[in-house]
């Protein structure tokens, strides 16, 4: 038997040290930066939900189960933490506000327990369709029970209390805020540290092909059950941390309409890339708060969004970004500059044209005491006014045939670029 006469080590990936580090740079520097009340409230809620949206694509991009009710996980984790925030401010419980969000996680996880026994007996539409169901019904108790669940007025707490260890009292926005924030790093590593255990690996292998994994002797109902628990503590952390923030919740808290919002930003961010949902969830909050400030119509703009990333870009924005970081790192990228500029050039032709129409309807629908017409984009338009309907028209079906012309010219160019590729690709291996 020989013994080893030298210690090996394993590389350390510097690249992805590089990453984290960032990551967390950016966390702190941020509310230095965007200094204003606003801006640090955003913040916070962008932290929440790249929590819980990575907390969601554990189950849909590394499993393959699309859920219709993980607001049910993340809304429980709301509830039982403002109830937790409320017996420390009754002096019941000598608990550190800041480890509230880990109650919320518990109390989600619990749930789980019980709800994922039976919602991941089924995989694929079945296991959809199961989820909806569990959360339409615990939507449908939240309003029986306002006991526990409030009522239609929901339940308040107050973060400024317990104890105030250095001082820190939560009240200022940026102090909770930066709780926040060191719970969306710490919850961000332990997902991506999740997705390299066996576990993780197992759970990849059960959504790509569950009768392997089941011939080799894994049973993948308990893999889907483990990975479901994990997800929901997750979700109750960022259902915890929103709690805090916030200082009520509601039952809109436990919707269809809020998984709704899980699914869809999950999506929009790509699902198929860890870095995904955390950009979806950026795009989340940008969406709520800002663009539901600009116009009405904010909902109809996201659907057709969503409607063109699914017929033009499934992968989501990530993958986006990831193709063109291939085709750039190959040198490629200058050769179909012109084209994306296009392509840009004519969407905003349509979104003119759409928004235009859009917007006339909605004057015409809730704004009509304020007469016919309205600004849009600097222009005066009138509701009622034939020209403006067919100025509006004519804007948008132009942008369409532009932009039907410039997606084919650019999938030739595309196609052109990842032949060239290929081509380097063989020339560099057979150096």
């Amino acid at each position: 038997m020989s013994s080893k006469t030298h210690y090996e080590f394993k590389p350390l990936n510097v690249g992805r040290w590089i990453i984290w580090g960032l990551f967390s740079l950016l966390m702190v520097v941020a509310p230095l930066m965007f200094t204003s009340s606003l801006s640090h409230t955003m913040l916070s809620q962008m932290g929440i939900a790249i929590i819980v949206c990575l907390s969601y694509n554990m189950l849909l991009g590394q499993g393959g189960m699309l859920s219709f009710g993980h607001a049910v996980y993340s809304g429980m984790g709301s509830f039982l933490a403002i109830h937790t925030l409320n017996n420390v401010s009754n002096g019941e419980w000598a608990l550190p506000v800041s480890l509230i969000p880990i109650v919320g996680g518990l109390a989600a996880a619990a749930f789980a327990v019980v709800f994922g026994w039976v919602t991941t007996k089924k995989a694929a539409t079945p296991f959809a369709m199961i989820t909806l169901g569990v959360g339409e019904l615990v939507w449908a108790m939240s309003l029986m029970f306002p006991e526990f669940f409030g009522g239609e007025g929901g339940i308040t707490g107050d973060r400024v209390t317990g104890s105030k260890p250095f001082g820190i009292t939560y009240g200022p926005q940026i102090q909770l805020y930066y709780l926040i924030a060191a719970y969306t790093f710490v919850c961000t590593v332990l997902m991506f540290a999740f997705t390299r255990t066996p576990l993780g690996r197992m759970l990849n292998a059960v959504r790509d092909n569950p009768e392997r994994v089941e011939f080799v002797g894994y049973n993948t109902q308990m893999v889907r059950y483990i990975a479901f628990i994990v997800a929901g503590f997750f979700a109750g952390v960022s259902g915890g941390l929103a709690a805090l923030n916030f200082e009520i919740v509601t039952s809109e808290v436990v919707s269809a309409h809020r998984s709704g919002a899980y699914l869809l930003f999950t999506f929009l961010g790509g699902a198929t890339f860890f870095f995904g949902p955390i950009l979806g969830g950026i795009l989340m909050v940008l969406a709520f708060v800002l663009l539901s400030e600009l116009t009405k119509a904010w909902l109809l703009y996201l659907g057709l969004v969503f409607l063109f990333m699914v017929m033009y870009a499934p992968g989501g924005v990530s993958s986006l970004i990831m193709m063109n970081l291939r085709v750039a790192s190959f040198g490629f990228l200058r050769r179909i500059w012109a084209s994306y500029l296009a392509l840009a050039g004519t969407s905003f032709v349509i979104l003119v044209g759409a928004g235009a129409m859009i917007e006339m309807v909605y004057h015409l629908q809730l704004n009509a005491a304020l007469g016919n017409e309205l600004r849009f984009m600097g222009a005066t338009l009138n509701a009622k006014g034939l020209n403006s309907w067919f100025g509006a028209a004519f804007v948008l079906l132009t942008g369409i045939a532009l932009f039907e012309l410039t997606r084919r010219q650019f999938l030739k160019d595309w196609g052109e670029v990842q032949v060239d590729i290929e081509k380097e690709i063989k020339r560099r291996e057979a150096l």
